[in-house]
């Protein structure tokens, strides 16, 4: 009856669910379920900003459509231009006519992610710097409306994550080349 009480006093059960509890969102139980429970960046900087992307398919070599969503709470204002920052590992499979920019619904429990509107626009792949430059046609304002830029490619042999960098000229009085943000696309062994 003793080794009961050890066993099941209220300190370590409550210390045990509290173990599951910080545990439970880092391990994944359905694999279907759970894309990725944790993120890392290797420069700590202050100033990094975690932007929303949506993939079709993680597995490698499989023909993917990637959705590089820019919110209208991720943009103080309209832009004129952008740049993203591609990883080496992708630049090969990057082509002028698989990148686009449109408006766009961000899917949820009720909706896919789909194009609504196409921005039309200028895009040019810089294989030297790794750069994709997006030019819109007409400057994109600033509203309540998200954008996405969007890449069909076919996934990297190498399964990892792999990180986009993304710099944007506001249309303001004076253009200012910013920093957006970054995604962190996640591909996976089949």
């Amino acid at each position: 009856m003793r080794n009961y009480k050890k066993i099941f006093n209220k300190k370590s059960v409550l210390k045990n669910i509290f173990l599951l509890t910080l545990l439970f969102p880092i391990v994944p139980f359905k694999q279907d379920l759970v894309k990725a429970g944790l993120e890392f960046q290797w420069n700590q900087d202050s100033n990094y900003r975690k932007l929303s992307w949506f993939q079709r398919t993680p597995q490698k070599r499989a023909k993917n459509t990637i959705f590089f969503f820019l919110k209208p709470s991720e943009r103080k204002t309209g832009f004129l231009s952008l740049n993203i920052k591609i990883p080496d590992r992708l630049r090969s499979s990057i082509k002028t006519k698989n990148v686009s920019l449109c408006k766009v619904n961000i899917g949820g429990f009720n909706s896919r992610t789909k194009c609504l509107e196409n921005i039309p626009s200028d895009v040019e792949v810089d294989k030297e710097t790794n750069k994709v430059n997006i030019y819109p046609i007409n400057p994109v304002p600033s509203s309540k409306d998200s954008y996405a830029i969007v890449f069909k490619l076919i996934n990297p042999q190498r399964a990892g994550l792999y990180q986009f960098h993304s710099f944007g000229k506001s249309s303001g009085p004076i253009p200012v080349s910013t920093y957006l943000g970054s995604w962190t696309i996640k591909i996976e062994e089949q």
